[in-house]
């Protein structure tokens, strides 16, 4: 029989049917919860196979590297002793670690500053206000 047909013969007062709200409602919640994990789940998959195809893209980014320091070795290599082209080429390497480490100390730092107007005073504020002491406004 479809939904919302009148059937004479399941005539119920309003008290039966107010009875089957909380039956109802926990229904709909547990299929809505089912939906939700049904969801979840799909794009975790879908999450998932992406972040593999980052980390083995990853891979073969570090190994092409490789191959290009070792380029720019035989390159200079070419024109400069070997030894010497070597040098050349791990020293730029090694300034280049070294400014990338002091650009990422000064972005933490700066990341790890203390904000005297934000949410960590905010919540300190708030806290203060529920104990009844600091200065709050009524």
């Amino acid at each position: 029989m479809p939904y919302g047909g009148f059937n004479p013969k399941r005539k119920r007062g309003l008290f039966g049917l107010i009875s089957d709200v909380p039956g109802q409602i926990s229904t709909l919640v547990k299929a809505e919860i089912a939906a939700f994990m049904a969801e979840i789940k799909d794009k975790a998959k879908v999450l998932g196979l992406g972040i593999g195809l980052f980390v083995v893209a990853g891979a073969f980014a570090f190994f092409a590297l490789g191959v290009f320091v070792a380029l720019a070795v035989i390159a200079l290599a070419l024109v400069l002793p070997l030894w010497l082209a070597t040098l050349i080429v791990a020293v730029v390497l090694l300034l280049i670690a070294v400014i990338l480490v002091l650009i990422g100390i000064n972005r933490v730092k700066v990341a790890t500053k203390q904000d005297p107007d934000g949410i960590a005073a905010s919540i300190h504020h708030d806290v203060e206000a529920l104990k009844g002491v600091g200065d709050y406004g009524h």
